[in-house]
Parts: structure tokens; sequence; C-alpha cells
């Protein structure tokens, strides 16, 4: 049996903030599985740290300028987008 955490949150879109509920898993450990939107015309933006939302309306370009300045505020960068620059 799983000793991972099952948990119902709340989250805003990172481009526009509107809230969205998701599922969320979580290790023992307090880090992140594999989120899910459970509210309609959402989904999950790829995120290894905690789960972020966005609006199935935006576009690539939108989510990936809000997941930057994101990724900014937090003081984080991927190894990823580090080589892209």
């Amino acid at each position: 049996m799983s000793d991972n955490k099952n948990a119902v949150e709340m989250h805003g879109c990172i481009v526009c903030a509107r809230i969205y509920n998701i599922l969320a898993i979580y290790t023992p450990d307090g880090g992140l599985v594999d989120c899910a939107v459970t509210s309609p015309g959402g989904h999950c933006v790829p995120d290894e740290q905690q789960p972020l939302v966005a609006c199935d309306t935006h576009t690539v370009e939108e989510i990936e300028a809000a997941y930057k300045r994101w990724q900014s505020r937090k003081g984080t960068t991927s190894d990823n987008e580090q080589e892209d620059e």
C-alpha cells in the first residue's frame, strides 16, 4: 500500500488567476508526484515542485511567459531553460 498523500487543493491560473480545483498526489516527504485539474477548462502545467494550473484558452506563449515570471518570483530556473537562453 502506498504512503502517498492525496490532496484536493485550489490553485489560480498562472496567467489570469482564475481558480481551479485540483487533485494533487504527494510523497510522504512532500514531493509532488502528479496532479489533475478537476474543474472544467483548465490543465496542469508541468513543474516538479508544486502543482500549477493554466486555462485551456491561453496560448502556449502566454503560459510559458507566465511560467517564467512565476519562476523568477520563486528564484528558481530549470536547467533546460538556462540552456535555452
